[in-house]
């Protein structure tokens, strides 16, 4: 890691202590409408808001992906965005140290934007910030990934990816990454074979 040159990191999970959140409203949700399979919320953590879709509301129940688009958008309003563990000291040392920093995230601009109500300062500590409208297929295709090491000028070898979901740490391991697992949302065994390193959160790497 001591030779990276940009250090790129997912959102939800990773930089802030949000999936305990998204939990409580995908619980709600397929309570709703998929009361016949019982803790499908847990099943469906770190997918993209298009791959639950595809999954879960298509047929009949393809007129509510408004009705959810809808109540997705305004709990993220309102959530908690609370930053993991050593985060903020982690960022700025890198920053400090030359490394460019992104996030890379499937979340919109919309929930961007509640991110800065919440924290004007976020911004500040990235070099650049792709969201679901900077790439056309989402992880865990890599593409994500290879655009922001494209923006940086450096070479996916040259990156380090920090990620907590399955499909995300495929993204970063498919990209040609060094890829550090976020103990966050799955268990450190669950997520390890995808990753050249686990930590719980960044105090480990300060």
């Amino acid at each position: 890691m001591k030779t990276m040159k940009a250090a790129l990191f997912d959102l939800d999970g990773v930089v802030f202590d949000t999936e305990p959140q998204y939990t409580v409203f995908w619980g709600e949700q397929c309570r709703e409408f998929h009361p016949e399979h019982p803790g499908l919320e847990h099943e469906i953590k770190g997918q993209t808001l298009v791959q639950i879709y595809d999954a879960w509301f298509d047929g009949a129940l393809l007129p509510m992906r408004d009705v959810v688009t809808g109540r997705l958008n305004r709990y993220e309003q309102q959530m908690d965005y609370r930053y993991i563990d050593g985060f903020e000291q982690f960022v700025g040392r890198l920053r400090r140290d030359g490394v460019l920093t992104a996030v890379v995230t499937s979340s919109n601009q919309p929930k961007m934007q509640a991110v800065d109500r919440h924290h004007p300062e976020f911004r500040q500590m990235f070099d650049a910030i792709l969201t679901s409208e900077d790439f056309a297929r989402s992880k865990p295709a890599p593409d994500c990934y290879l655009e922001a090491a494209r923006r940086f000028g450096v070479e996916p070898a040259e990156c380090v990816v920090f990620e907590d979901s399955f499909n995300g740490l495929k993204s970063g391991r498919a990209a040609g990454m060094y890829v550090v697992g976020l103990a966050t949302t799955n268990a450190a065994a669950a997520i390890r074979p995808l990753c050249d390193r686990v930590v719980a959160d960044f105090t480990g790497l300060l």
